[in-house]
């Protein structure tokens, strides 16, 4: 037996002990911390800004109708003095516009039945539009007048023509400027012809209907003179009843003439002398000097602030609001 059997067995060697952190890299984790920290403090503001912002604008929102809604019908809800009551005509006369039937009539409606209301007046600068809709509106001032015996006045600003002049005949007298645009008693219906840049480009129109006329006035389509006759007599029918318009709300002032009733428009003074229009004035001038009511109260409906905001800014505020949310820094 050697010396050396009486030693123990050996035994292996325990994994090494981790080091403790260096300075180095303690500070490491220190600055990690802290970064991380500024990170979440950076996103908690930004969610709070962005939670305030949205209900601030909502607010603002709310607060907009408010004044909207208090600033067209408080003069409804409270006895009003006397004062003329102004409806304004103005831009294209169809449906969805401005100046439709549907919000004039109800224009009308409130104003003929304000006792505060002396007289209409109609302050008109149009082109004209539909006829249909010139239509609705003078038969219902018509109405309106007989029902409460109120006086209405029509004071032309730049251009009364067409479908406007429809609606002006309604009125007891009509005001110009000298330099007013007045007239176009006429109709008409507008298109393209397409047929001889199709045989250049060899392109062949296949149209196929239910109904020998169906397709009338097709501009891709040769004329049929059956069908334009058709047309023709339709336009002349309208226009037959705006020439009886004319000659009802005009009466006796109209001076008539081959080219009255052409289409024809004339400056303010010529309107004058042709019966057209009646004196020349402002509506100032015909609240103070004709009606003798010289506080003026618009009837005429406006846009919802609020809903016209919202439309033209929402969706550009939601991408912006899209934008700088990605643009914050994410979380490490």
């Amino acid at each position: 037996m050697s010396p050396d059997d009486n030693l123990p067995p050996p035994i292996a060697d325990p994994l090494p002990a981790a080091p403790a952190p260096t300075p180095k890299s303690a500070a490491g984790y220190e600055q990690l911390i802290a970064q991380f920290a500024r990170d979440y403090l950076q996103d908690r503001r930004s969610e709070r800004r962005w939670k305030l912002f949205n209900r601030l604008f909502l607010l603002g929102l709310a607060v907009l109708a408010f004044w909207s809604f208090w600033s067209q019908n408080h003069h409804m809800s409270t006895p009003t003095t006397p004062h003329t009551a102004l409806v304004e005509v103005r831009g294209e006369i169809a449906a969805d516009t401005e100046a439709s039937a549907e919000l004039m009539l109800s224009a009308l409606k409130t104003a003929f039945e304000d006792p505060g209301a002396q007289a209409i007046v109609l302050r008109i600068n149009s082109p004209g539009g539909s006829p249909v809709q010139a239509g609705i509106v003078y038969d219902e001032i018509k109405r309106l007048k007989a029902k409460h015996g109120k006086k209405v006045y029509a004071v032309v600003e730049e251009v009364c023509a067409s479908g406007a002049y429809y609606i002006a005949a309604a009125a007891d007298e009509i005001y110009v400027d000298k330099a007013s645009v007045v007239g176009s008693i006429g109709v008409l219906m507008d298109g393209f012809g397409f047929t001889g840049l199709m045989d250049k480009l060899g392109v062949e129109r296949r149209l196929l209907t239910a109904g020998d006329n169906k397709g009338m006035l097709d501009p891709f389509t040769p004329v049929n003179p059956k069908q334009r006759g058709y047309a023709q007599a339709m336009l002349d029918q309208i226009h037959q009843q705006f020439i009886a318009v004319v000659r009802e709300g005009r009466g006796d002032r109209l001076k008539e003439t081959p080219e009255i009733f052409s289409g024809l428009f004339w400056n303010g003074e010529q309107a004058v002398k042709l019966g057209l229009a009646d004196h020349f004035g402002t509506l100032d001038f015909v609240a103070r000097e004709v009606i003798k009511a010289e506080d003026v109260i618009d009837y005429t409906p406006r846009d919802n602030v609020a809903e016209r905001l919202a439309k033209r800014f929402g969706a550009a505020m939601g991408e912006g609001a899209v934008k700088a949310m990605r643009s914050m820094a994410p979380i490490r």
